[in-house]
């Protein structure tokens, strides 16, 4: 188990969305997040004091989370002589990263002589099995992107606490490194191979009674040409009964790639609904959760109240405005 609280390693992210790990810890599980330590250059933010890691130890900190997630998930020179200043000053480390600190010969080193562990949260840790399709008891909703990183993940919790305090029957299922953080299980979806991917989501959404619902954590996008693999065994591994789709309208690009646009959100239903009724010929779109960080509180309204006048749907900004009304729309399944 990673040893909690934690203090969130920032390092030096471009911008706040390369937080997105540390930010979803702080939201999410506020009680094990003492503060942030951030480099020379960082231009992300979470509002939690920031820490030397003496003043954290101090503090009560015992793990340092690399809480930033870049493209290609490498460890930075920079970032290593920071993390090898927090082993020998007694916290652990943990991360998500595709690069993972076993790999590393000079941390295993130095975690070795300090005596401190080193987690890496992307590993399997399950031999998985090839998917099956077969249709299993239950229900499941699975939240899916025009793009990366535009509050799947925030979507789904949100729809779950709210689930939770109506009474209602639910479980998050966490398929990445951030939601495992969270959560302290589920499966790291893109370390897994290929052929196995679909069959780790059912894996982890199994058979339960007949009004629970599970929360896949969604991942990628199907029209991100990085990352549609994950999305596509999440939608046949997970055999949804309900989609939520998910936008964040202000963008000029999709994440990463400057020469791709994000669909358009009639786009996104109709590809997303055609490939998930392939495993599940009964799943519907419920609902539309909209990212709205970079508008106005008016700009914000008018917006929403555009796509429910032009899709007939549902659609909130989760963080605003809460998820009741999505849960509204998944109990009417």
């Amino acid at each position: 188990m990673i040893k909690t609280p934690y203090l969130l390693f920032l390092g030096d992210a471009p911008d706040q969305l390369a937080a997105k790990v540390a930010q979803g810890i702080k939201d999410w599980r506020p009680e094990n997040a003492v503060g942030q330590f951030r480099m020379e250059g960082c231009k992300a933010d979470l509002g939690l004091t920031d820490m030397s890691l003496e003043e954290a130890k101090a503090a009560g900190a015992k793990t340092l989370v690399i809480g930033v997630a870049n493209r290609g998930g490498v460890i930075s020179q920079a970032w290593k002589k920071v993390l090898v200043m927090a082993l020998e000053e007694g916290f652990d480390l943990a991360s998500g990263l595709h690069n993972l600190l076993s790999d590393e010969a000079d941390l295993v080193a130095v975690a070795a002589a300090c005596g401190r562990e080193l987690h890496d949260v992307r590993v399997p840790e399950v031999d998985y099995p090839i998917a099956n399709g077969k249709k299993r008891s239950g229900k499941r909703c699975l939240a899916v992107g025009t793009d990366c990183s535009v509050g799947k993940m925030y979507t789904a919790l949100a729809m779950h606490r709210e689930m939770e305090a109506r009474g209602m029957k639910a479980t998050f299922r966490a398929t990445g490194q951030t939601g495992i953080l969270i959560t302290g299980d589920g499966v790291p979806l893109d370390a897994v191979v290929a052929d196995f991917m679909a069959g780790s989501v059912e894996y982890i959404s199994p058979d339960n009674d007949p009004d629970h619902w599970d929360l896949i954590e969604g991942q990628g996008s199907l029209f991100h040409v990085s990352y549609s693999g994950v999305t596509m065994a999440l939608i046949h591994g997970g055999q949804p009964d309900a989609l939520i789709l998910s936008h964040e309208p202000t963008r000029d690009h999709m994440r990463g790639l400057p020469d791709y646009t994000a669909p358009s959100l009639e786009e996104l239903r109709d590809v997303a609904l055609t490939l998930a009724r392939v495993a599940n010929p009964a799943c519907q779109v419920v609902g539309v959760s909209v990212n709205t960080q970079h508008m106005s509180e008016d700009e914000a309204v008018a917006y929403l109240a555009g796509v429910e006048e032009r899709m007939g749907l549902p659609a909130v900004d989760p963080f605003r405005q809460g998820a009741a009304r999505l849960v509204d729309a998944l109990a009417a399944v």
